[in-house]
């Protein structure tokens, strides 16, 4: 029977599989248990061990090593060897995280993929291109709920690269919005503040005038707006409530009606669209 052909996957598709990676690892702390086990073996030479956080020198010293642990239980190498396997991988994962790091520095001083192909060992610049885009994969995540690392494809990669360009436009768009709304939400509440003499003021309402008293003159951090934009919300609300329960305005002069009409105009615009099917 001839066997089923199987259907090349998309370049851009998300992975079905996570990968196996090492991820975050205290590198120093399992560099120490290492050489604690070269010094329970007494290693003549083991003074000379690079630091803890010396990582690339303390595994090469380790290998140099490994005749001072014969004396050891076939345990206490197998041990040592493991943790020189898991920290050699967890190198290579950081390596390929600071090499794309590199080569952005290097585009963005000028140089051309001409001369990042030698630095790279690949022959042509498009092969340059290639591989610093599957470098670039480790640090990038594809569409999936888990964000699962993307494919190690040119294809891929720019897919990701396209979805965050978006992702970050929409997020400064997000972030100029609220300052063009924080701009306006400040004299909006200074103006019915100011007002308040001329407002017929209930106990939850006279509550929430208190509460912008307190806010208005130092907001400053996204906290204090998000309260300050609550807090007028709320003082609106128990104004308009106020007049339905009592058939009265609650506004005594004109300049507090337009005030008030201002606050709530202000919110109502600034509320999201109901979405229709």
């Amino acid at each position: 029977m001839a066997k089923r052909a199987r259907k090349p996957s998309r370049p851009t598709k998300p992975l079905v599989k996570p990968p196996v990676r090492i991820g975050s690892l205290d590198a120093a702390a399992l560099v120490g248990e290492l050489r604690q086990l070269h010094e329970n073996a007494e290693d003549p030479d083991v003074e000379r061990m690079p630091a803890d956080d010396e990582l690339y020198g303390a595994l090469l010293y380790a290998e140099k090593h490994t005749d001072a642990l014969r004396g050891q239980s076939l345990e206490v190498r197998r041990d040592a060897a493991l943790k020189r396997v898991r920290l050699w991988e967890y190198l290579k994962e950081q390596s390929e995280l600071h090499q794309v790091r590199a080569v952005d520095d290097a585009r963005e001083a000028g140089a051309h993929w001409e001369h990042v192909a030698p630095a790279l060992a690949v022959s042509a610049p498009s092969a340059a291109y290639n591989k610093a885009k599957r470098l670039r994969a480790a640090t990038l995540t594809d569409e999936t709920p888990a964000g699962l690392p993307v494919r190690r494809t040119p294809e891929a990669v720019l897919e990701a690269e396209r979805r965050l360009a978006l992702e970050q436009a929409a997020e400064r768009r997000a972030q100029e919005e609220a300052e063009k709304r924080h701009a306006l939400l400040v004299p909006v509440a200074g103006r019915l503040l100011e007002q308040r003499d001329g407002l017929v003021l209930g106990e939850d309402a006279d509550y929430w005038f208190e509460e912008i008293e307190a806010v208005l003159p130092q907001c400053r951090t996204p906290l204090q707006r998000v309260s300050l934009n609550r807090y007028l919300d709320a003082a609106v609300r128990a104004l308009a409530k106020q007049e339905q329960q009592t058939a009265r305005p609650v506004a005594l002069t004109d300049e507090a009606r337009l005030a008030l009409d201002a606050a709530a105009e202000f919110l109502k615009a600034a509320k999201p669209e109901p979405i229709t099917p």
